[in-house]
C-alpha cells in the first residue's frame, strides 16, 4: 500500500512478491545523497557496467575515457589489438594523465604519458621510464647516484580495470572479486546480443542531456510502458500496445513492442518483427528497432542523487545518414524529451517529502525487479 510520510506506518524494504503490500523502492531512496554515495561502491563498483563500442578505437593506441561515479578510467586498444582499462591516475603521485575524451572523438596515443612529472606507460599499463630526476640523487645531498634503487616497471605500472565484451560492446568492472561474470549477468542477453552483427554497424550520432532526476527514476521509467498511451501519442500509433510483451530476467528485461503493420526485413538488424528495448542493470540499454536498420544505446549515467546524464548513441550501416534515418533519430530524440519532462516532474515531486513508498501495480513487474536488485545491492 501506499505509505505517505504523515503515517504512522514506516517503510519497509521491497517486497519479493509484486502482490504484496510493499512493492516499491521507499522514496528516500531517490532523494537521499548518502544513497549515492553508498550507490557508488554497492551499485557502480560492483556490477557490469557499460564503458563504450570498441569499433571507435580500431588501431592500437586509441583510447577514449569513460567516468563512473568518482572513477574515470582509460579504455584504450594494446599493441595485441586487445582493449584494456586503467585508472586514469599516475601511479607516481595519482595525477590524472589525459583529459577527457569522449568515444565520439577518441584520441591516439603510442603511450600513456603523465604531463606532471612525465611516468610514461606501455599500453599494456607497465611503466616505460621515468625522468633522469628518478634515477639519480644529484638535489638530494644526502644520498650518492648508487643509494637510488631502479624502479620495477610492473610493480610501479598503472592499476587495471577488469574488462568484458558482448560482442564490440565493452564492460567494466571495479570488484577486486566481482560477484558475477558479465556472461552470469547478462545471461540470455548475452547470447541474443552475440547473434546479431553489432559489430558491422557504425557509429552515427550521439546526444548527451542533462536530466534533473535520480538515475533510477529515468531506469524505472524506462522499464515500463504504462505511460506510453498518455504521454507518447505520435509513437504508439504504429504500436500494438495490447500485443506487446514485458519479459523478466534475473538482470536484464525486455519490452517488446508489435508493430500494428508489419514492415521490410531489411529495416531491422533482428528477426522479430517487432521493436525490442533490452534494459540491462543498472543502467544501460540496447534497443533493437522495428522499423529502422540500426540499433542504439543508452547510458542512463549519474551525476549525484538528483542529476543523470543520458548518453545516446546510434549506430547504422553507414556514419551518413539517409533523410529516413534522420527522421527516425528525430523521432527518438522526441521520445526522449517527453520521458524528460516526465521523470523531472515525478522526481520533483518525490523531493517534497510527502511519499514515503509507492505501490506498483501488476503489469510493473519489470520496474518491480528494477527495484528490488537495487534494494538487493543496497543490502549486500
Amino acid at each position: 500500500m501506499t505509505r505517505w510520510n504523515e503515517d504512522v506506518d514506516e517503510v519497509q524494504a521491497v517486497s519479493p512478491d509484486i502482490t504484496d503490500e510493499t512493492n516499491a523502492l521507499p522514496a528516500k531512496y531517490f532523494t537521499d545523497p548518502d544513497v549515492w554515495e553508498m550507490e557508488k561502491e554497492k551499485v557502480f563498483s560492483r556490477y557490469w557496467v557499460y564503458a563504450g563500442h570498441e569499433n571507435c578505437i580500431p588501431d592500437a593506441g586509441d583510447y577514449f575515457t569513460r567516468t563512473v561515479g568518482d572513477k574515470q578510467v582509460i579504455v584504450a586498444r594494446d599493441e595485441d589489438g586487445d582493449v584494456r582499462a586503467f585508472y586514469n591516475v599516475c601511479a607516481h603521485r595519482g595525477s590524472k594523465m589525459v583529459a577527457d575524451t569522449p568515444m565520439t572523438d577518441p584520441g591516439n596515443m603510442g603511450r600513456i604519458q603523465c604531463p606532471y612529472h612525465l611516468w610514461t606507460y606501455d599500453l599494456d599499463g607497465d611503466l616505460r621510464s621515468t625522468p633522469r630526476s628518478f634515477e639519480e640523487a644529484s638535489l638530494n645531498p644526502d644520498l650518492d647516484d648508487s643509494d637510488v634503487a631502479g624502479l620495477n616497471p610492473d610493480e610501479n605500472g598503472l592499476l587495471e580495470v577488469r574488462t568484458d565484451s558482448i560482442g564490440p560492446l565493452v564492460f567494466l568492472n571495479f570488484a577486486d572479486d566481482p560477484p558475477l561474470s558479465l556472461a552470469e549477468q547478462a545471461g540470455k542477453l548475452k547470447t541474443r546480443l552475440e547473434s546479431l552483427p553489432l559489430e558491422e554497424y557504425q557509429h552515427a550520432r550521439r546526444y548527451v542531456s542533462e536530466v534533473a532526476c535520480n538515475w533510477k527514476t529515468f531506469g524505472g521509467n524506462y522499464s515500463e510502458c504504462d505511460h506510453c498511451q498518455a504521454n507518447h501519442q505520435d509513437w504508439i500509433t504504429g504500436i500494438q500496445l495490447d500485443e506487446s510483451a514485458l519479459e523478466v530476467n534475473d538482470y536484464h528485461w525486455v519490452l517488446h513492442y508489435t508493430h500494428e503493420e508489419d514492415v521490410e526485413d531489411e529495416l531491422r538488424i533482428h528477426d522479430e518483427h517487432e521493436a525490442q528495448f533490452h534494459y540491462f542493470w543498472p543502467n544501460f540499454t540496447v534497443n533493437m528497432y522495428g522499423t529502422a536498420d540500426g540499433y542504439g544505446t543508452y547510458i542512463i549515467d549519474p551525476i549525484d542523487e538528483e542529476r543523470f546524464q543520458l548518453i545516446a548513441d546510434y549506430y547504422f550501416a553507414e556514419p551518413e545518414l539517409t533523410e529516413a534515418e534522420e527522421e527516425f533519430v528525430r523521432t527518438s530524440r522526441q521520445l526522449q524529451e517527453e520521458d524528460f519532462e516526465l521523470v523531472e516532474r515525478q522526481y520533483e515531486g518525490l523531493r517534497s517529502g510527502a511519499l514515503g513508498q509507492g505501490q506498483l501495480g501488476p503489469n510493473e513487474h519489470t520496474l518491480h525487479r528494477f527495484h528490488r536488485l537495487a534494494q538487493e545491492a543496497y543490502n549486500a
